[in-house]
């Protein structure tokens, strides 16, 4: 409940773990300028490619399978060799492979590369994503918000510069071979300054002062064997107790990858939809249509950057079901609005509730207690970023038989649904700590 403001644990992180958040920083920063510079470049690649729109539309998909792929394979082997390891492994995929969509010739050779980068960007997310959990639990308070905000950064520099380089006339391949070699550098720079797994028990203590605190930072606190009860037999049911906590531990791992797919449904019909919406439903001209992906893109990234702050004061859960109603609100002022500003404040709210959800989400998915954080986290992400697909996709569907605006009642559906069961964010009680 908002009413009941939750106890903001002021942290005392030793140095190691304050150069590691700059280097996670630095890692979702990279993410996101990587991301943009391959979209930059769409025009000029599909002509030198000579791939139709259609056909993009399929290497676009193979990217987003392959990045998939490369989620669900990063998890188990980041649990067990570390996520720095695969942070870095990731990063360098990546970076390499963001040159070869501008090397490509012909539809196949741009299909493979396309699914290379795919498969770097997918299992970047993951790896970064878990050490972003490490390092915000060696903090012992909310940061995960920040992080996501510089991936927007990262994108906001990588289109900014891939616009003037585009102006310039410079040639998209040596944009992009740069784009290869500083991502490279960086992540070799970067890579010494993140946490080893194994740091983040002992730099949650430090930053705690107490290996266990209260309800409040319990996410925060290092979840380890020696802590867990001894296993108990049930001698009704015949099941012991680990079986029970790992049946429920599968249980909260489905639930809160079905709150992922539907907070990152409504985001990809916001990011894919809101421009055309504005100017079918409204008129509007091509420049003003741009403005509604712009006032959600600015709202988004403003309240990722405020999430952190909302988060320790009044809680994850608060932060799910109020921002989830403050996107309901926003997607029906679109769905009646008869004027431009106030369907352009539409978006700005839907992008203002969307921001601090999916740091909820991803910090929730890697503190659920198990020894195997970044596979849990593979699971959550993967069947996420499916709605990121599908949401477009099938509004895309809807729109052959019902107006567009009229087809934004999936992501309004999507977001009440959230709002409903955003329950499952919350920590993970501290009693079974204590026991």
């Amino acid at each position: 409940m908002i009413g009941t403001v939750e106890t903001v644990l002021t942290p005392t992180a030793d140095r190691p773990t304050r150069v590691a958040r700059v280097a996670v920083f630095t890692v979702f920063g990279l993410n996101g300028f990587l991301l943009a510079m391959w979209v930059v470049h769409i025009p000029l690649i599909t002509d030198r490619t000579g791939v139709a729109k259609s056909t993009l539309g399929m290497f676009i998909l193979l990217m987003a399978g392959a990045g998939i792929v490369g989620m669900r394979i990063t998890g188990p082997l980041a649990d067990r060799f570390g996520s720095r390891t695969l942070v870095a492994a990731a990063a360098i995929i990546m970076s390499a492979a963001v040159i070869g969509p501008g090397l490509a010739t012909g539809p196949i050779s741009l299909a493979i590369a396309l699914a290379c980068f795919g498969f770097g960007n997918g299992a970047l997310d993951v790896s970064m994503n878990t050490q972003a959990v490490h390092v915000e639990r060696a903090y012992g308070r909310p940061i995960m918000g920040a992080f996501h905000a510089l991936f927007s950064g990262g994108g906001l520099l990588g289109s900014l510069l891939g616009a003037a380089t585009l102006r310039a006339g410079w040639d998209m391949r040596m944009t992009l071979g740069l784009a290869a070699i500083g991502g490279v550098a960086l992540t070799l720079a970067v890579l010494p300054r993140l946490l080893r797994d194994t740091d983040t028990a002992r730099a949650a203590e430090r930053a705690t002062d107490s290996p266990i605190l209260n309800e409040t930072v319990g996410d925060y606190l290092p979840h380890t064997a020696e802590l867990d009860p001894p296993v108990a037999k049930d001698t009704q049911s015949g099941q012991s107790d680990a079986e029970h906590d790992q049946r429920e531990h599968r249980r909260k791992v489905l639930a809160l990858a079905v709150i992922a797919f539907s907070v990152l449904l409504a985001e990809g019909v916001a990011g894919d939809w809101s421009t055309l919406q504005l100017r079918e439903h409204l008129g509007a001209d091509a420049a003003t249509a741009a403005l509604a992906f712009g006032a959600f893109s600015v709202t988004m990234t403003a309240g990722r950057l405020a999430a952190d702050r909302v988060s320790g004061v009044f809680g994850r859960v608060a932060v799910v079901r109020y921002g989830m109603l403050l996107s309901a609100l926003g997607l029906a002022l679109i769905m009646v609005s008869p004027w431009i500003p106030l369907t352009l404040s539409g978006w700005a709210l839907m992008g203002l509730g969307l921001s601090g959800s999916v740091p909820q989400i991803f910090t929730a998915a890697g503190n659920l207690g198990s020894d195997k954080a970044a596979t849990d986290m593979s699971r959550v992400f993967s069947i996420g970023y499916l709605g990121l697909l599908a949401g477009p996709a099938v509004i895309g569907w809807l729109t052959a038989v019902i107006p567009l605006t009229a087809a934004l009642a999936v992501p309004l559906i999507a977001v009440l649904v959230c709002c409903r069961y955003a329950g499952v964010v919350a920590p993970e009680p501290t009693d079974r700590l204590r026991r």
